[in-house]
């Protein structure tokens, strides 16, 4: 009977250098993020006014040839690493050495140092990078932001929730910007979907200002234009109806509440001066005022040295039709008068 030879284990590869080092430089980049490189410019690259025979350190387009790429891409490290200098946070150039190594701060503190794009250093970029830190972003990535707005469409376009946020930015700058208030207003009337939406919405605001107005002041104002004290059970309906308009939330369409709100407010208005005899009579004499008011305007806007070219048998017909309801008006105001005379 034979036995089975047990496998022999096998002994590991031995591990290669260039793996190793790979590891290791992954390692310091995991550790520090930019500063790696950061600190490969600062103690290789000269500073701005040492001689190439007073240092052995290179200039920064030099070091950019020998790194392939461009001498600016050097100049952001070289810039990010100047400024965590003067804030005390690594040590400045002159004091390094090619090769050197020295403790690096946290990854995270890179990116508020580094600015990976040259507008950051014009008045825009200086702009930008202010109002992200207003919103306590890193200016990077308003940064990259601005200077892709192919990708800001797209997201836009893509997904409602940056389309809401691009919404609520565009709100807050046109109050300060009337170039860009203008620019909208020309586009929303020249796009008819928008320009109906507007108006939906405009009427929706109306709505909800009288309701509000009624809530808020306590007054109401009658079919025939009078400004009266509302009644107490009146304010209360509106209070109700507005304190529902205002729970809703911002993205739910107000519309059909205002209108319910609106409506019931304009019938109850209605009842109010129905419902109060002094109030009703005042009504009718507002309204009497007012239309006899544009009448007279109508006939005093009224000329006839041309009769002449436009007269028509028609218009005599109408008028001497108007005179007899007017003198049945005269009637029955001079009735009333004298109704009134004899009850006193």
């Amino acid at each position: 009977m034979s036995l089975a030879t047990a496998p022999s284990e096998t002994s590991p590869a031995p591990l290669s250098d260039l793996v190793a080092r790979d590891a290791r430089e992954f390692g310091v980049y995991a550790r520090t993020g930019g500063w790696a490189f950061g600190l490969m410019v600062a103690r290789s690259v000269r500073p701005g006014g040492q001689g190439a025979d007073e240092t052995p350190k290179v200039s920064a387009k030099e070091f950019a040839e020998l790194a392939g790429c461009s001498p600016e891409r050097v100049m952001r490290y070289y810039k990010a690493w100047d400024r965590a200098a003067d804030d005390g946070l690594v040590p400045h150039f002159e004091v390094l050495a090619p090769g050197q190594d020295v403790e690096l701060p946290d990854a995270d503190a890179w990116l508020s140092y580094y600015v990976s794009r040259n507008s950051a250093t014009s008045e825009r970029g200086t702009a930008i990078a202010e109002a992200a830190e207003a919103e306590g972003i890193r200016p990077t990535k308003a940064l990259e932001v601005a200077e892709n707005p192919t990708a800001l469409r797209a997201a836009i376009l893509a997904d409602p929730s940056t389309a809401r946020a691009a919404r609520q930015a565009l709100l807050d700058r046109v109050r300060e910007d009337p170039e860009l208030q203008a620019e909208l207003a020309r586009d929303v009337v020249r796009t008819d979907d928008l320009k109906k939406a507007v108006a939906t919405e405009s009427r929706s605001a109306d709505r909800i200002g009288y309701v509000r107005q009624i809530a808020e002041s306590g007054q109401i104002r009658t079919p025939a234009g009078q400004t009266v004290d509302a009644p107490a059970d009146l304010r209360q309906e509106a209070e109700r109806h507005l304190s529902l308009i205002d729970e809703l939330d911002e993205d739910e369409d107000t519309g059909e509440w205002a209108s319910e709100a609106y409506d019931t407010m304009k019938s109850l208005v209605v009842e109010a001066v129905e419902a109060d005899p002094e109030l009703r009579v005042q009504e009718r004499r507002t309204k009497f005022y007012s239309s006899l008011q544009k009448a007279t305007r109508v006939f005093e806007d009224l000329t006839f040295d041309d009769a002449g070219d436009f007269y028509e048998d028609d218009m005599v017909q109408r008028l001497e039709e108007l005179q007899q309801a007017i003198g049945t008006c005269l009637a029955a105001l001079r009735d009333a008068q004298g109704s009134a005379r004899r009850a006193e």
